[in-house]
């Protein structure tokens, strides 16, 4: 994610965003159980990307699980947070700058690719799926709906029906196993539809 005004908007709110959202214990049981499955399909002790980790509380949380964990963030002032506030070395990059190949055992990529171009989309999936093992676990969250278009607060969205996800994943070589909708209030205040995927390669 390399959208000026999308980062921008992090840069600026970084601190409130985490205060807000890295509170896992607040967590419902339906996010408990989206690391449950994706947990299922990891070994033990694997390795793990949180791409797009923000201020690093999944990171922190599948770290607590006993996997060994990596993260990502285009937001320099999220990986300050992660580091400040879970000791997390987040690596500061863009999904563009993900060039591993068969290292993760999964990657957990919680609603941060939604803030890619709908037409980037197919190349960020090959390049998730060159960088995880064989039948490596993928978890991805996007809000549903049709088309792209920004928030009040300026940040760029790319919205998905979760029959097109899948069968985006589909084409790039996964395997859906899992599958769950909800809603929830994010940083604009606003109560959005989401889905959340779970997949291996």
């Amino acid at each position: 994610m390399s959208d000026k005004d999308t980062l921008a908007v992090y840069a600026k709110a970084a601190g409130d965003y985490a205060d807000r959202f890295a509170r896992i214990e607040d967590a419902d049981v339906d996010q408990f159980s989206d690391l449950t499955a994706f947990f299922d399909l990891l070994p033990d002790n694997g390795l793990v990307l949180d791409l797009g980790c923000g201020p690093g509380q999944w990171a922190a949380k599948i770290r607590e699980a006993g996997y060994r964990v990596e993260g990502m963030d285009a937001s320099l002032e999220m990986a300050v947070l992660a580091k400040d506030r879970f000791n997390l070395d987040v690596i500061v990059g863009t999904f563009e700058d993900l060039k591993a190949e068969g290292q993760y055992d999964g990657i957990w990529a919680n609603f941060s690719l939604l803030h890619a171009p709908k037409a980037e989309m197919p190349e960020h999936l090959a390049r998730i799926f060159r960088a995880l093992k064989p039948s490596g676990a993928f978890h991805i969250g996007t809000k549903l709906g049709e088309g792209e278009d920004r928030d009040h607060l300026g940040r760029f969205y790319s919205y998905y029906q979760a029959e097109e996800l899948t069968a985006l994943l589909e084409d790039a070589g996964f395997t859906v196993v899992r599958k769950r909708t909800g809603s929830a209030v994010g940083l604009a205040g606003s109560k959005d539809s989401f889905v959340i995927l779970t997949a291996h390669g």
